[in-house]
C-alpha cells in the first residue's frame, strides 16, 4: 500500500508536470500509472506501507527486483526504459524537495532497446492512400471528411490529434496554420493547395451545423471525430492496396518529413514543421533514408556482404 504522504508527493509531482513543464493529458496519465506501480511494487517488495522515508532508502538492489519483477510480467524492454524514466523524474523532484540522496535510483541503467524507425509510405503508396480512403465510406460526406483528414497528415505532416482539433476559427485554411502540438508547443504549418481543396469539399458536404471554435471534423452522428474512424479507414485502403500493417495515420506524417528529406529538405526546417523538440528525434528520418538505401544496395550487390 503507497502511504498517504507519498500519494499526495505523487499527485504535487504530477500538477508540477502539466502546470511548469507542459505535459499533455495522456502523459500524466502514463507517468501516475508508472510511478503508482513502481511504489505499490516497492511496499509490497519491503512489506509494509512506503512512506517518505523507506521511499528515500532505496537501494540498487530493490531498483532491480522491481525491474526484474516488470519483465517477469511481460513488460517490454522499451515500455520498462519509459517507466524508470518517469521514476527517475520523479524521484529527482521529490529528493529535492525532501533533501536526501537519490543516486541509488538514478544510476540505475535502463534496459537496451533497438529502437523502432518510423515506417513512411512510398511517395506513390501515399498517394494511393488518399485516393482509396474515400472509397470505404458509405455516404459522400465521410469520404469527403475522410480524404480531407489522410490529406493533413500527409500534406502538412499534422499528427492526427492536431487535424482533427482544427476548429471553425482555422477555416477556410490560411496560407499557413499556427498549430499548438505536444507539451504546448506552437509551429506554423504551410498549408498545400491540395490540403485547402480538400477541407473546402468536406466542409460544403458536411451536413452538420458548425458552431463557432467547434471541431469541423465530425463523426457520423454529429460528435467530434475520434482517430480510430480514419484508423478503420486506413486499415480498409491498405488492406486494398496490399500495404503493410505499418500503414497507419501516423506514418503518413513519416511519410510527409521523409520525402521532403528525400527531395533534399533541411532537417532543422524539417524539425520545425514537424514540431520536434530535438533534432536527434527529426534524425532517425535520416536513418530510415539509409536503411533504404542499404536495402537497395544488398539488393544489387548481394554478394557485398560476402
Amino acid at each position: 500500500m503507497v502511504s498517504p504522504a507519498l500519494t499526495a508527493a505523487l499527485a504535487a509531482w504530477l500538477d508540477h508536470q502539466k502546470a511548469l513543464k507542459g505535459a499533455s493529458d495522456n502523459t500524466i496519465k502514463a507517468y501516475q500509472t508508472d510511478v503508482l506501480g513502481f511504489l505499490a511494487f516497492m511496499a509490497q517488495h519491503h512489506g509494509d506501507a512506503q512512506g517518505l522515508g523507506p521511499i528515500s532508502k532505496l537501494t540498487i538492489s530493490d531498483m532491480r527486483a522491481w525491474m526484474a519483477h516488470e519483465r517477469s510480467r511481460g513488460v517490454s524492454a522499451r515500455s520498462l526504459a519509459r517507466s524508470l524514466s518517469a521514476v527517475k523524474t520523479f524521484y529527482s523532484w521529490l529528493a529535492e524537495r525532501e533533501g536526501f540522496e537519490p543516486t541509488a535510483v538514478l544510476s540505475t541503467r535502463a534496459p537496451k532497446f533497438q529502437k523502432k524507425l518510423p515506417r513512411p509510405l512510398a511517395e506513390d503508396a501515399a498517394r494511393a492512400m488518399i485516393d482509396t480512403v474515400e472509397l470505404q465510406a458509405r455516404e459522400p460526406w465521410i469520404a469527403a471528411r475522410d480524404t480531407a483528414v489522410v490529406t493533413l497528415l500527409y500534406g502538412c505532416g499534422l499528427r492526427i490529434s492536431e487535424a482533427l482539433g482544427l476548429t471553425t476559427r482555422d477555416v477556410p485554411l490560411p496560407a499557413s496554420l499556427r498549430i499548438l502540438g505536444k507539451g504546448g508547443k506552437e509551429r506554423i504549418v504551410p498549408v498545400i493547395p491540395a490540403a485547402r481543396a480538400a477541407v473546402d469539399a468536406y466542409l460544403r458536404d458536411c451536413p452538420f451545423d458548425l458552431e463557432p471554435n467547434s471541431p469541423i471534423f465530425r463523426g457520423a452522428r454529429g460528435g467530434p471525430l475520434y482517430p480510430r474512424a480514419i484508423q478503420q479507414a486506413m486499415a480498409q485502403s491498405r488492406m486494398q492496396l496490399g500495404l503493410p500493417a505499418t500503414a497507419t495515420p501516423h506514418a503518413m506524417r513519416h511519410s510527409f518529413a521523409t520525402h521532403l528529406l528525400n527531395a533534399g529538405g533541411d532537417l532543422r526546417a524539417i524539425q520545425e514543421l514537424l514540431g520536434h523538440a530535438s533534432l536527434s528525434t527529426t534524425q532517425t528520418y535520416t536513418a530510415v533514408d539509409t536503411a533504404r538505401l542499404m536495402e537497395v544496395y544488398n539488393a544489387a550487390h548481394p554478394s557485398a556482404d560476402g
